[in-house]
């Protein structure tokens, strides 16, 4: 069943920030997803956690049980595991960063990325994660088939790094979570009756120029999409309640058809080419 189309001009103050800029983030629609959820749930899960936004917005005001987060990029969750535990340490090293905005210490910055060990030094690969967020283009997240961050300078005249408050503010939204690095559908069998859980996995690309699916070296393609479809239908049978979002087109619309389906405005910027950028079509999908 889909309902007729809305256009959303809201703006959401007052609450946590994501400390990353992600493509296809929802800031923008929080208004509409949040007037959406269910009016209580036991635990929260959120496996396509990508820069967070829903979370942040609602994890100090949902009185959930748990909130089980989850995402299959491992220097994303070795991140937030950063925030989580060691804020002070990632404020500093922020706020003594040796790389600029230019081109030269960009590409230098994201040669020490790929270079670094993360476990070895998590506070160092966080923080050149949110200086190359902040200074690549579009705020895109994209590797290569060797695993490599790959996305270009972004040529920002002053990009704005996030402050000591902002990540201390983001650490105490992630103290009461579990963090974890599994595929979503590891994540989702432990869900049960009463529980909610909130999906935005990789867009379905609305066109080959907005084609920025290589989120992690693995992709996500209609065969995940179909996968994720079927664990949808698990979810229903045992109770728990879920909001899916995902770009708008047919063939989403008639893999998602038996549930209900909104479709709401955004306006996207990471299309390639900048005259095909603008408003666009996207979908909340939901069993209750």
């Amino acid at each position: 069943m889909v309902t007729a189309f809305i256009t959303v001009s809201h703006k959401v103050d007052g609450m946590a920030r994501p400390l990353l800029k992600w493509a296809g983030g929802k800031r923008q629609l929080l208004h509409e997803i949040i007037t959406r959820l269910p009016s209580g749930f036991s635990n929260y899960w959120e496996p396509f956690f990508g820069g967070g936004a829903l979370f942040f917005s609602i994890s100090e005001e949902f009185c959930a049980h748990s909130y089980t987060i989850s995402d299959i990029n491992s220097v994303l969750c070795l991140f937030y595991e950063t925030v989580r535990d060691k804020p002070m340490d990632l404020a500093e090293y922020l706020a003594g960063i040796e790389y600029h905005n230019t081109p030269s210490e960009y590409y230098e910055a994201r040669s020490r990325f790929n270079l670094l060990d993360g476990k070895a030094n998590p506070v160092e690969k966080s923080g050149l994660l949110i200086y190359l967020n902040r200074h690549c283009f579009n705020g895109l997240y994209r590797v290569n088939s060797h695993g490599e961050f790959n996305v270009p300078f972004g040529s920002y005249i002053s990009p704005r790094m996030p402050g000591r408050n902002q990540i201390m503010e983001a650490s105490k939204c992630l103290s009461r979570s579990t963090i974890l690095n599994r595929d979503f559908q590891d994540i989702l069998t432990e869900a049960e009756e009463g529980d909610f859980v909130y999906l935005d996995p990789p867009y379905e690309p609305v066109s080959q120029s907005s084609s920025f699916t290589a989120y992690s070296k693995e992709g996500f393609n209609r065969d995940q999409q179909k996968r994720l479809s079927s664990m949808l239908w698990e979810l229903d049978n045992k109770g728990v309640k879920f909001l899916l979002s995902n770009s708008g087109n047919e063939y989403l619309e008639e893999l998602y058809s038996a549930f209900k389906i909104v479709k709401v405005g955004a306006r996207r910027n990471i299309n390639s080419k900048g005259n095909s950028r603008g408003n666009v079509k996207e979908i909340l999908v939901t069993n209750y």
